[in-house]
């Protein structure tokens, strides 16, 4: 079992970083991922910034999430996100200018597991579902950011 792990990926985007970067915000992600309705505590408005709390649910799982640090001048975020009967982690999301005019983010997970559900759950994180979801992201992302409506689901 794994009880420890930390996954990367990058993908490139079809947007200037301006318009991408609000996307991996708990507001903006509700503009491209289907069933993600974080309810926000604190600021209440589900405004982004350092130390804001919100919390999800998705199946039979609750997650608590914390802004931990928010540079929206250097496009950066990282979150910090607790699944009590699970696992623990970090979420950091960096965008930068991609040369074609788009944007290319890179995301990063590190996850410690609180149970032997969250062993369970980290081992079947490998780095091949890890980059099919992100690559997913980039389908949804990409079609929103075309479109302006969300294709698809599924976020963790």
């Amino acid at each position: 079992m794994t009880s420890h792990l930390e996954r990367s990926h990058s993908i490139v985007l079809s947007g200037p970083v301006d318009r991408v970067f609000p996307l991996f915000t708990p507001i903006g992600e509700t503009l491209w991922v289907e069933g993600w309705d974080p309810e926000f505590l604190h600021p209440q408005n589900g405004d982004t910034r350092q130390g804001m709390v919100f919390r999800t649910v998705h199946g039979d799982e609750t997650t608590l999430w914390a802004c931990a640090d928010w540079d929206p001048v250097a496009h950066r975020v990282r979150y910090v996100r607790v699944t009590p009967d699970s696992r623990f982690g970090f979420v950091e999301v960096a965008c930068r200018p991609a040369a074609d005019g788009g944007t290319q983010a890179s995301i990063a997970y590190t996850f410690t597991a609180l149970t032997a559900a969250g062993d369970a759950y980290l081992s079947e994180l490998t780095e091949d579902a890890f980059v099919h979801m992100i690559e997913a992201w980039k389908v949804r992302i990409d079609t929103w950011l075309l479109t302006g409506s969300s294709a698809g689901s599924g976020h963790d």
